[in-house]
């Protein structure tokens, strides 16, 4: 059986949606899918039995594409949807499975080679205009919700990765047609020994100091401000550690370090391979995730409750679908609020029984036999379609 997937980004590349389809197409491989990837000319090559991977010609002058809806992406989805047909045209597949934007074109294309068409859900169409605040236009806000519909409403199943999508989808339609895999899995980086992890403290000059780490974009969303200034409230023995960020975010967040005169206290380390961000959630004593708004789990939930170490997160819909008091410390979005939670689980006793609680339950719910009986479940509609 053969699946042609519309992946309207960069792949590979360490981040969001890219990392879902990795895990997608490697479990549908695991299954004996073989899969035709038609994605864009950014990316890297990855090594994923029966997957072929379809790029559109290179745009010499689009060498990146930031998160999130741009007018970029506009652009190059009109290559995407020419190279989907193409395949179309040369190949027979039985089925269309489409992400994010490209699954209003991956509709169209499974209707006119009449197909079944799976839609994979990784945001709100709608939403994703106030998140990465894009445009505040009625229309463009209300054409992105008939597009979101029509989507849902025109494809045979549709796969959501978090309890707030279910909720938006089943607003539409059946829930039977809806399956809730959530994107738990995370790339396999080697094991760091206590040594490498004393040769990386000593590398940066942090041996003696408590360690607090947030991993993860640096979107206006994620709250890094409020996180700096919850930090002003800790005590000099803290320091942060900072992964991820372009060049221009991370400058503007050094300008309000500067202000906040936090300098000595923070380590912007940039973007850093998935493989190696195990050792910086080591050497952590305290895991952040401050973010503001959205309501998808943020990945690097997934990744904090792994790792055996406290989580402070704001209480709020995008981790509390996941978090609860039993596995994570949450506070207040405000700095205040944020700084004593940050104390409470560097200092109090009941944080590492809190962290503990957290590890045995993602040991338990987010493994990837877990996830490949996810996968199998939603593919088992395709026996009655072929």
């Amino acid at each position: 059986m053969k699946i042609l997937m519309l992946a309207p980004e960069p792949f590979f590349q360490p981040r969001g949606t890219p990392l879902s389809e990795y895990f997608r197409i490697k479990a549908l491989s695991d299954l004996g899918y073989a899969t035709d990837l038609v994605t864009y000319h950014i990316g890297e090559d990855v090594e994923i039995e029966n997957l072929k991977i379809y790029r559109i010609p290179k745009i010499p002058f689009i060498k990146e594409v930031k998160v999130g809806p741009s007018l970029t992406k506009v652009f190059l989805d009109f290559f995407l949807i020419i190279k989907a047909v193409e395949r179309l045209l040369k190949e027979r597949y039985s089925l269309i499975f489409s992400h994010e934007e490209g699954a209003f074109f991956g509709v169209i294309l499974a209707k006119i080679w009449k197909i079944p068409h799976l839609y994979d859900m990784h945001s709100s169409l709608p939403q994703q205009l106030e998140n990465f605040q894009f445009s505040r236009s009625r229309i463009l806000k209300k054409i992105f919700t008939w597009i979101e519909k029509f989507v849902l409403r025109n494809s045979e199943r549709v796969i959501v990765i978090c309890k707030d999508l279910l909720n938006t989808a089943k607003k539409i339609i059946p829930e039977d047609k809806i399956f809730l895999i959530e994107n738990f899995l995370t790339l396999e980086g080697k094991e760091y020994s206590d040594t490498d992890i004393k040769r990386k403290k000593k590398e940066l000059g942090i041996n003696n100091k408590k360690i607090v780490v947030y991993a993860g974009t640096f979107e206006s969303y994620q709250g890094i401000p409020l996180l700096l200034e919850a930090f002003k409230k800790l005590d000099h023995n803290v320091v942060l550690l900072l992964l991820g960020g372009k060049p221009k975010q991370i400058e503007e967040l050094k300008n309000i370090a500067l202000k906040l005169d936090l300098l000595d206290k923070i380590f912007f380390l940039g973007q850093v391979s998935p493989l190696e961000i195990p050792i910086y959630l080591s050497m952590a004593d305290v895991l952040v995730s401050p973010r503001l708004r959205g309501t998808n789990t943020p990945l690097k939930i997934y990744s904090y409750l792994k790792s055996g170490k406290p989580i402070v997160a704001t209480k709020l819909p995008t981790h509390l679908q996941v978090l609860n008091s039993e596995n994570s410390i949450l506070v207040e979005p405000n700095p205040e609020s944020f700084a004593e939670g940050i104390k409470f689980a560097l200092y109090n006793p009941k944080a590492k029984e809190i962290a503990l609680n957290a590890k045995k339950f993602a040991e338990q719910e987010y493994t990837y036999k877990n996830y490949l009986i996810k996968v199998k479940n939603t593919m088992n509609f395709l026996e009655n379609k072929s």
